[in-house]
């Protein structure tokens, strides 16, 4: 029996490198994944993206390259962004998941300083803990301390003015279309300053 040649460094540079880059994304079969993945026949799924029907199918099976509108329309129809059409999860298990909650219908939850409305409430185990929220707080006395916890905290001023506390830093005014990012262990608090009760977005990233 010959004896086989010993790998060279090229040779096992190449290799690696073989094995690590990702096969080209087949998109037809991406968008027929993602479908099935949430029990759309091709007339729903074209209904709920804005595209026809035979378009829907001619991208499916890779008889036509779709435009960025409609890659756009594909995104949007199906609640994902465009970035995670391209990309499949890596786990290979996809959750699509999809909530739609409608103005005032969100789950209440009212404290002494906030009137929250929790949004996406009937999905658990969510990455992200979006509500809105009406500060009800007019004074820094209101609250019991700071509020702290896990994770990191988006809030967006809807309505209204805000003064926004955080343990590390002089307060902050906020008027609609402002907003703060900030670590939520840190102490935080927040007042309305305006007349009327300010609303506000909140979105908390979850453990």
């Amino acid at each position: 029996m010959p004896e086989l040649p010993e790998p060279t460094i090229l040779s096992i540079a190449r290799d690696k490198l073989e094995r690590e880059t990702p096969a080209p994304l087949d998109l037809g079969e991406r968008i027929r994944t993602l479908r099935k993945a949430r029990n759309w026949t091709l007339e729903k799924a074209a209904q709920e993206v804005g595209l026809a029907r035979s378009t829907l199918s001619k991208i499916e099976n890779g008889q036509m390259s779709p435009t960025f509108e409609a890659v756009r329309k594909l995104a949007s129809g199906m609640g994902i962004s465009v970035p995670q059409l391209f990309t499949p999860p890596k786990s290979g298990k996809m959750l699509a998941r999809r909530s739609i909650t409608r103005g005032g219908e969100g789950r209440a939850h009212v404290t002494a300083t906030y009137e929250h409305e929790i949004i996406a409430a009937d999905i658990s185990h969510k990455r992200m803990l979006p509500y809105r929220a009406t500060v009800r707080a007019r004074h820094f006395d209101d609250f019991d301390g700071w509020v702290r916890h896990d994770g990191e905290e988006l809030l967006y001023v809807l309505a209204g003015e805000v003064e926004f506390y955080s343990e590390f830093y002089e307060p902050v005014r906020l008027s609609v279309g402002d907003s703060a990012y900030y670590d939520a262990t840190m102490g935080h608090n927040m007042i309305s300053t305006s007349k009327n009760d300010a609303v506000v977005l909140w979105v908390t990233s979850q453990a």
